[in-house]
């Protein structure tokens, strides 16, 4: 089993959490300290407010009407890239004793946080009374698994370290797309050849973005046992690898729009589909965001994982908790019922651009880069994200945003950026 403030990447493994002591069964649910049955609502916590990530929750909350047609769904979505606005706020609400029924939490080492503070209860009896064990892969079960308790079910997988391209920017600037770059020199001589166009190569957002940029150009450089090495201490943040991968980071920020504090990022990825920029380093839920402009993979757009010395599938899931004094646990309960089911999944995912966490879903349905996913996830090296959660704490994830941002606006230099990782590793790993 995984123990807390370790990530370990697993081949096909996924980091999640979740479990439920005592929730399943009588009408007063049980969820650690909140007494009653509260099944009648539940206030369901997301930061899915907007493009194909409010689409995938609308989709999901049809399933849950059809699953649970006498619970009233509620939803609290604030809007924010990466849940940041959400995270804060929901962090407000745990420490003043205000929990919704339930909260989106990204997989992983996350929720340690939440975990240490007692904020979020073992779901392991819901795990069992759904079917989960057998449900989900031997690799993810044992990533959910935290000191003998799971804290939270997943709804879906994503892959972080895909690159996302315009067709006829990159061909009317001379770069052949039946091709991807094989390696991240190739890559970058293409941000090059595109600056030279008169092309921006590269569109980012706001600082997450950022550090999501960041993870895939170290997975791609570091490999998946070094890379992930970073994240249990046997890969040191003040070594030459890693200052070679900050340095490929340095020179792809070169590449980007000078506007990027202020977009997130649906606004990165929409330069792409406007043909305003040619390339984009993002999470496959961009895919969605083609799809509804009615864009084609090969025709209109190119994806393909940021190259490097390995194949690497960059996992995050995002995952539901039950709080602790969750005044609606039965409520709480059904949703987390409709989000493990395999209807649900296959409404969220088909909808969201992200692949079932379960593996005995018909993925038929799902789109040509979909299945791509889905390969890749079966047999490529994992590696943890860093942005979303997977690999860090919300306190290490911080320290490396702030970092970044120091850097990417030039209030840094290089060395002393990889100090300031350093320093945040050091800080927080357990």
């Amino acid at each position: 089993m995984i123990k807390r403030r370790y990530v370990l990447a697993l081949p096909g493994a996924v980091a999640a959490a979740g479990t439920l002591a005592a929730c399943g069964g009588d009408d007063n649910g049980g969820s650690g300290g909140s007494g009653g049955g509260g099944g009648d609502s539940v206030e369901v916590f997301t930061w899915w407010a907007q493009g194909s990530e409010k689409a995938g929750l609308d989709a999901l909350v049809e399933v849950f009407k059809e699953q649970h047609p006498d619970v009233e769904f509620v939803n609290g979505a604030v809007a924010g890239g990466a849940g940041s606005a959400a995270k804060d706020m929901l962090q407000s609400r745990l420490q003043a004793g205000d929990p919704p029924d339930t909260f989106q939490a990204h997989a992983g080492a996350e929720l340690n946080d939440y975990i240490d503070a007692g904020q979020i209860t073992d779901v392991a009896n819901l795990f069992d009374e759904f079917g989960l064990r057998d449900a989900f892969p031997d690799s993810l079960v044992e990533r959910l698994t935290v000191d003998d308790a799971i804290y939270s079910i997943p709804s879906n997988i994503h892959r972080s370290n895909m690159v996302w391209g315009a067709t006829k920017v990159l061909t009317d600037a001379g770069i052949d797309t039946a091709t991807p770059p094989a390696s991240l020199d190739e890559f970058l001589e293409q941000l090059e050849t595109l600056k030279s166009a008169g092309v921006t190569a590269l569109s980012v957002g706001t600082t997450w973005t950022q550090v999501n940029l960041l993870e895939a150009v170290l997975m791609a450089e570091l490999g998946a046992e070094v890379y992930n090495g970073l994240f249990d201490g046997s890969t040191g943040w003040d070594t030459p690898e890693v200052t070679a991968g900050l340095q490929k980071f340095e020179q792809m920020m070169s590449y980007t729009n000078t506007d990027r504090d202020g977009l997130d990022w649906p606004d990165a990825t929409q330069q792409i589909i406007d043909g305003t920029a040619a390339y984009n380093v993002m999470g496959d839920w961009a895919v969605a965001a083609f799809e509804q402009a009615e864009q084609a993979l090969g025709d209109d757009f190119v994806a393909f994982e940021l190259p490097g010395k390995e194949k690497i599938f960059g996992f995050l899931a995002d995952s539901f908790t039950l709080p602790e004094g969750a005044p609606h646990p039965d409520g709480a309960k059904a949703w987390l019922e409709t989000i493990a089911s395999t209807d649900g999944q296959l409404a969220f995912n088909l909808a969201k651009g992200s692949i079932p966490a379960r593996t005995d879903v018909d993925t038929a349905e799902f789109s040509e880069y979909a299945q791509t996913a889905v390969t890749s996830f079966a047999e490529d090296a994992i590696c943890s994200s860093i942005a979303h959660g997977a690999a860090t704490s919300v306190a290490w994830l911080n320290a490396i945003a702030d970092a970044t941002s120091q850097f990417t606006t030039g209030a840094t230099d290089l060395a002393g950026y990889q100090e300031a990782l350093k320093a945040a590793a050091d800080a927080n790993q357990g």
